[in-house]
C-alpha cells in the first residue's frame, strides 16, 4: 500500500518559515536553503517549505486549500497548545471550541497556512 509521507507548504521565505516552525515545534530543521526547507519526524512524516519564488515552482493555483493538522490526545493538551503558541506570537485564526469531531483551534503561520490542533475524531 503507498502511503503518503510528505506534506509540501508554498511559502514566500523557507528561512523564515523554518525558523517559525523550528520554534513551534521544538526541532531544527533537517535542511535549509533559501528556496527550500525540510523536517522530519519519528512517525515518518517530513515537511517541506518550498519557496513561491523558487525557478522550479510552478503552480497555477493560488490560496491555501489545505491545513497542517496536529492530533493531541486530549481536550487539555489542545488548551495547552494554545495558550504556548499565544505566547510564542503566533497569529491565532480560531480560538479553541468545540466542534463536530471534538475541541479544536486554528493558527496561521507566517504565509498564511492554517494550523489546526484538534483531538482525534470522538
Amino acid at each position: 500500500m503507498l502511503m503518503p509521507n510528505l506534506v509540501i507548504l508554498y511559502v514566500d521565505d523557507p528561512v523564515a518559515s523554518s525558523e517559525f516552525y523550528q520554534r513551534l515545534l521544538g526541532k531544527a530543521p533537517d535542511d535549509c536553503f533559501p528556496t527550500w526547507a525540510a523536517f522530519s519526524f519519528d512517525n515518518g512524516l517530513h515537511l517541506g517549505l518550498w519557496s513561491k519564488q523558487a525557478r522550479d515552482f510552478v503552480s497555477d493555483g493560488s490560496g491555501h486549500r489545505s491545513e497542517l493538522s496536529f492530533m493531541v490526545e486530549s481536550p487539555e493538551k489542545v488548551e495547552a497548545l494554545y495558550q504556548q503558541w499565544l505566547s510564542l506570537g503566533v497569529d491565532i485564526e480560531q480560538a479553541p471550541l468545540d466542534a463536530v469531531f471534538g475541541r479544536t483551534f486554528v493558527a496561521r503561520d507566517p504565509d498564511g497556512h492554517r494550523l489546526r490542533v484538534c483531538v482525534p475524531d470522538n
